[in-house]
Formats: structure tokens, C-alpha cells, sequence
């Protein structure tokens, strides 16, 4: 992953974020257009590696900024994407944008280290992370995260096409990190008696016992496991086949939540329609048992459970019962985990693109020397629906008006000793921008304007691209721009000429390009457009030809 340094303050959606700029003396390298690499960036010591262009490997990511001689990073595969360039200081480019980005060396002093959303990310050995459906725990300056391998997901990842229903359990995967970024495999676990379904997963440390607590559905309940240290190692120890207080007895989501005085939590909603929604408290002895469950909401049906708590209150969370498919996230709120807890209502920043096609997985709590800082840890479920690169879509909230708020962003930095983030000057701007937040076919795609068109299977990536009629048109609102220049870019393709991309409103006369005729997809670009009033307007329209528009970026010059 890259990363960048200097700062410019901006505001995105109503709120204050720094958004940090990379200068060019300092080599970062750049994420490479589908099907080549990126460029590597040069650096003080020495230039970065060029990307590659071949239709069948990503290009190697460029050398590290300030570093001696910044090493370019080992090619990738179509889905995978290069290496970054290593380096005692700097971070190195991305792979190529069908696939996901490589990783990147450390950031200098001035930087941190930068979440790209939208990819398959990997491990510090350049592994693809696998970790589906988990949670992650502090222990010291330490994060420990833990998730699911299942054998779909290394299908997929492999190649990022259609979807499959292998959810065979291929492992317990603990990987550690100390900025929450750069994660090392620490262990793939496989216990004894974990059934058919295995997943929904969630650790917490017990301080008596000494033990590292793993609470998952599997084995036909709620499934436990523990281990002497916090980088794996469980073993089985039971399955309790009946939680009371719960309708069913069973759960249909779950998380694992662990409260500021070392209680955890079974955060869960009830299976056979997932209408109730729950807080268990573990058994104070040793977190080995769900207790008498502590009702908290009952309405429409939710998945995907799970809480957090800021600024003193908590927020139990979940999506639509949409399958693998994403949803707008859903929260309650209360002072206290046994209520009273509010009204339902939607997370601000969340109805745009459905969480960033995502669901609710769960939530980082970071307590930084600067501020506290919640992260969205969102599950995209691309094995199984088939919507779109990477497995987890991590993105900050922030506070306003005393009310949590989503930040949909593509690259963001984060100092996770400081709990600051910005928004990384490579993030894509626009929402929703390959229509994979619309799991069924529309006439108006989520985060968008439109007229004359539907979603359509004819996809360049994904499941869905959008087609206009001939009179057709698409246009979206980026508001919250910091000034600058900007390249707009949309892969299309037409039945004949008379369809253009348009960048208007953002302080100057309207910027236009042509779409040309063809039956291929063609990328079109508008470059170097100047914003001058923090918003731009983006459209395409028909102009008498059937216009097919697929994955559109709105990225900072």
C-alpha cells in the first residue's frame, strides 16, 4: 500500500478531514490501469520500477520514496495485482486496478499508511489476506484479527468472476498488525468439531483464566474455542446448543463485542427470520457460555449484527436480509447495553452506496493518543454474490451533531497510534461508481440520477454495468472536493457516436469528452479539469446512441 505526507484540510460531506497530498519528490507509486501495472514512483535515492502492460500480469509497484534505492515489488497475477516497492521508509505503488493492490513499504515521518478499499489485500509475505466474517482484538500495541478462510474465497480472489457457493471451511486465520494495515499471518487453525456452517466468529481476552476466548456459529450452536495466546493456537472446547433469552434458541448473526471494563458480549439477532435483535453477556467466570439474553429491538429482519460504542453510546448495527448482497446499515442506540434503546435508523453515509457494497461485518474501536476512532469493517461477500474485488472495506466514522457518520472512501490514511485519519489523495470520489450496490436490476442505480436506463449484465467488472437508452442519462453529484485538478474516467462503449462524459459545476466552463463508437469498452477521460467549488457535477448522456458505462473514477491530479 502507499502512502503520502503534507496536508491540506478539506471538508467531504458536511465534515472536516485532512486529506493528504503526495508530493511528487517524494516517488509514490501510482495504481495501474486495468490490465497494466502502475508506474513506480521515483524517489531521492532512486527511480521506482516501471509497471507492466502485459494482459496477464500487473505491473511490480514502484520504489520507495526517501529510500536509497526503493526494490520494486514482484509481479502479480490479473486478480492479485504487483507488489509494492519496499523500503526502510517509503511505501510503493499499487497493482493493477482489476485486481487488488500490492502491498506498499513503511511511511516516512510525514505519512501514514494508507486502507485501499476495492481490492484483494494482502499479507506482509504479498499472500492474499483470507478473513471473512470475523472481529479484531488489541492486546498491548498489538491488533490481532480474526476471520474465516472459506474455499470460495480462494477462487474467487484467484479469478474475480461470476460467484460460487463454496463455503467450505477452509480455516481459522489470525493475522496481526501494528497500524492496522500491514498484517502478518500468525496462524490458520483448524479445530475439532466445527460442523457444516462455520463463521460469525469473534474473540475476546478472559483476564482470570488467562485465555483467549473464540465464540463462532459452528457445530450446530454457538461454538467455542480458546487459546493460551492472542495469535491462534484454539482448540475446541464446546458447543452450547441453546442460548436462552433468545427466540429459536439459536442466533442468525453474531459478533463478539468486549466492553471498556473487560465484559464481552454476544451481539446477535434471532435465527428463523432474524426479527429480534440481541446483547448476551458472556458468563463472567470465563466467557464460555451465553447468558440470558438482554432484548434490544424487534423489526425488520437484519444480518450481519454487531455494535460499537462511541462518544458514551452504543450502537447495535446490522443490514438487510439481502443474502451475500449489501444493504444501507441499520443502528439502535442507547447509554446502556440493557436499553432503553432508540428508534431504528440509517447510518448516515451509508444509504449513498450500500456501506461501500458492503454488510455489516464489524467494528474497530482505536483509542489513539490524539483521539478515539471507530473503523467500519465491512464484509464484502464478493465470493459468494459476486459484486465486485476485495473481501473487507474498511472505512472510518466520524462524529457530528453528536451522530455517527459514514465515510465511503476508496484510500484513506490511517495512524492508528494517533487515531487520525485523512482521505488519501488516490481515493475515488464517486459512489458506486461500478454499480455493484444494486443487487437487482433498477432504472435509478444507488448514489445516482437517471433517466432512460437499467443495469446490465454486460458488465466489464462485477455483475452489473449500466446501459442507457438513447435518450438516456446518468449523473451524480461529488460533493466535499478538495480544490484541485481532477481526472474523470468511465470505461464505456457505444453503438454509434453522439454519447459524452461530462464534468460540470465545478467552477469553470463544462468539461466534455466524446464517447466513441464500438462494441469493446473503451476508457474516456477528462484531465486536468480544475475544481474550484469543492463539488462537481458528473453525467453521460446517450446523444441518440445505447450507451453501456461501467466502473467510473473521479481522482485527484
Amino acid at each position: 500500500m502507499s502512502f503520502e505526507s503534507g496536508r491540506t484540510l478539506v471538508r467531504r460531506s458536511s465534515s472536516w478531514a485532512l486529506l493528504t497530498l503526495c508530493a511528487s519528490l517524494l516517488g509514490c507509486g501510482s495504481s495501474g490501469a486495468e490490465p497494466g501495472g502502475g508506474a513506480g514512483g521515483s524517489s531521492a535515492g532512486g527511480a521506482g520500477a516501471q509497471g507492466g502492460s502485459s494482459t496477464t500480469t500487473a505491473g511490480s509497484g514502484g520504489g520507495g520514496a526517501n529510500a536509497a534505492a526503493g526494490t520494486a515489488g514482484a509481479s502479480g497475477s490479473v486478480s492479485s495485482g504487483g507488489g509494492g516497492g519496499s523500503s526502510s521508509t517509503g511505501g510503493g505503488g499499487s497493482g493493477a486496478s482489476f485486481g487488488g493492490g500490492g502491498s506498499g513499504g513503511s511511511p516516512d515521518a510525514a505519512g501514514a499508511p494508507v486502507i485501499e478499499n476495492d481490492r484483494f489485500w494482502r499479507d506482509t509475505a504479498g499472500n492474499p489476506i483470507y478473513s471473512q466474517g470475523g472481529g479484531v482484538l488489541q492486546v498491548g500495541d498489538t491488533f490481532y484479527w480474526y476471520g474465516v478462510k472459506y474455499g470460495g474465497a480462494v477462487t474467487y480472489a484467484a479469478k474475480p468472476v461470476g460467484k460460487n457457493g463454496d463455503t467450505s471451511f477452509q480455516g481459522i486465520t489470525t493475522y496481526s498488525s501494528k497500524d492496522l494495515v500491514h498484517w502478518k499471518l500468525e496462524a490458520t487453525d483448524k479445530p475439532a468439531n466445527t460442523g457444516g456452517w462455520f463463521g460469525r466468529l469473534g474473540v475476546a481476552y478472559h483476564a482470570s483464566t488467562k485465555k483467549y476466548v473464540l465464540a463462532a456459529q459452528g457445530g450446530g450452536g454457538l461454538y467455542f474455542a480458546t487459546s493460551d495466546r492472542p495469535s491462534g493456537g484454539f482448540v475446541y472446547d464446546h458447543v452450547q446448543t441453546n442460548l436462552p433469552g433468545i427466540v429459536n434458541g439459536s442466533t442468525g448473526d453474531q459478533t463478539i463485542f468486549q466492553d471498556e471494563d473487560g465484559q464481552a458480549y454476544l451481539i446477535s439477532s434471532s435465527s428463523m427470520g432474524r426479527s429480534n435483535r440481541y446483547v448476551s453477556p458472556l458468563r463472567a467466570t470465563d466467557f464460555l457460555a451465553a447468558e440470558e439474553a438482554w432484548f434490544v429491538y424487534k423489526g425488520g429482519g437484519r444480518e450481519g449484527n454487531c455494535l460499537f460504542k462511541q462518544a458514551g453510546t452504543y450502537y447495535h448495527c446490522s443490514s438487510d436480509l439481502h443474502g451475500w448482497n449489501t444493504s444501507q446499515t441499520y443502528c439502535v442506540s442507547a447509554t446502556s447495553l440493557k436499553g432503553p434503546w432508540s428508534a431504528e435508523f440509517v447510518l448516515a453515509g451509508t444509504e449513498a452506496d450500500y456501506s461501500h457494497v458492503t454488510q455489516t461485518g464489524f467494528f474497530i474501536q482505536v483509542q489513539g493518543t490524539e483521539q478515539s476512532l471507530v473503523i467500519f469493517a465491512g464484509d464484502r461477500w464478493a465470493d459468494f454474490a459476486g459484486n465486485g474485488l476485495g473481501y473487507n472495506q474498511w472505512m472510518p466514522l466520524s462524529v457530528e451533531g453528536g451522530k455517527p457518520r459514514f465515510h465511503s472512501l476508496s484510500a484513506w490514511s490511517l495512524d492508528a497510534k494517533k487515531g487520525t485519519w485523512s482521505v488519501a489523495p488516490t481515493n475515488n470520489w464517486t459512489l458506486n461508481p461500478t454499480f455493484e450496490a444494486d443487487r437487482v436490476s433498477v432504472t435509478v442505480p444507488v448514489g445516482w440520477q437517471a433517466t432512460q436506463g437499467a443495469n446490465s449484465k454486460d458488465a466489464r467488472t462485477g455483475n452489473w454495468a449500466w446501459q442507457l437508452a438513447t435518450a438516456g442519462s446518468l449523473s451524480q453529484a461529488a460533493e466535499g472536493l478538495p480544490n484541485g485538478t481532477y481526472t474523470l474516467s468511465v470505461w464505456a462503449k457505444s453503438t454509434a457516436e453522439g454519447g459524452k462524459l461530462s464534468m460540470e459545476e465545478h467552477g469553470g466552463a463544462a468539461a466534455t469528452k466524446p464517447i466513441p463508437a464500438g462494441n469493446g469498452w473503451t476508457e474516456v477521460k477528462l484531465q486536468g479539469v480544475a475544481v474550484t467549488t469543492g463539488r462537481a457535477v458528473l453525467s453521460v448522456t446517450s446523444g441518440g446512441a445505447a450507451v453501456t458505462v461501467d466502473d467510473f473514477s473521479l481522482v485527484a491530479d
